[in-house]
């Protein structure tokens, strides 16, 4: 006679679906809907405007797109490559655990700090220096065989992202009127996701899975992550010089003639 044993297979399942419904109930009592309906749309638009303000016309609103881009560039790299990298630096795998999940952990943690940091001294030299601090870790990273340095760009790399993340959402929100602001969070994703998706992808797509083997083999994991630096200081600077500050205690108007109108 054998014992029944429980099932505990479904639990994940059970928990994630519980889960959301508290999210979906929460959502519908707490959130608030915009009241005022002078913010809304005196003419109809199409997605077309809001891509194009969002990616390219507006320069704040393009600084933080081509931010995001690269930042999830780096997430990509931290943690595709590097774990990789140590490796062939001749770490132990207690010490590849430590380096790789250092930089979530300071990213994690400091970013309730740096959000706030962002509403008192404002968006854009944040988002600069986060993603130019975030370069200089990385190659700080390619130049060191240490164990105790690394672990410091590591930590470096997590702090400029942490400086970076909340910033960009919050920047979004200070150009974008809620009547359009979706649309704009939407194409941001987009330029972030897309490099999001091909690193999962390419998991399991050979294609893309063997050009980036390729380019590694051939090239070798200090020039292609020296690349990624390169580019992450060439965003902060762009950002530095391209992107006005958007953060104001006034409120953005989408009315026509005036600032947010789409």
């Amino acid at each position: 006679m054998t014992s029944a044993t429980p099932d505990n297979t479904r639990l994940p399942t059970h928990t994630s679906l519980a889960n959301q419904s508290a999210a979906a109930a929460y959502s519908h009592v707490f959130l608030l809907k915009t009241p005022d309906r002078r913010f809304l749309y005196r003419s109809r638009k199409i997605f077309l405007r809001p891509f194009l303000i969002t990616s390219w016309k507006d320069r704040a609103l393009f600084s933080v797109s081509q931010a995001g881009l690269i930042n999830n560039l780096n997430d990509g790299m931290a943690w595709g490559l590097f774990p990789l990298y140590f490796a062939s630096r001749g770490f132990s795998l207690h010490q590849i655990s430590l380096l790789s999940g250092l930089y979530p952990a300071v990213w994690g943690i400091a970013q309730l700090g740096t959000g706030e940091l962002s509403d008192r001294m404002g968006r854009k030299n944040l988002i600069s220096a986060g993603m130019i601090l975030q370069g200089l870790a990385i190659f700080l990273l390619v130049f060191s065989t240490s164990f105790l340095v690394c672990a410091t760009a590591a930590a470096l790399l997590g702090l400029g992202t942490a400086m970076v993340y909340p910033t960009l959402l919050a920047a979004i929100g200070d150009v974008a009127h809620p009547s359009w602001r979706a649309s704009a969070v939407g194409v941001y994703r987009l330029a972030r996701y897309r490099l999001r998706c091909w690193r999962y992808c390419s998991l399991t797509v050979p294609p893309q899975k063997q050009i980036r083997g390729v380019l590694v083999d051939r090239l070798g994991y200090q020039w292609v992550i020296g690349t990624v630096a390169a580019l992450t200081l060439a965003s902060g600077v762009v950002t530095a010089a391209v992107m006005y500050e958007t953060h104001s205690t006034a409120p953005a108007l989408a009315l026509a003639g005036q600032k947010g109108a789409v």
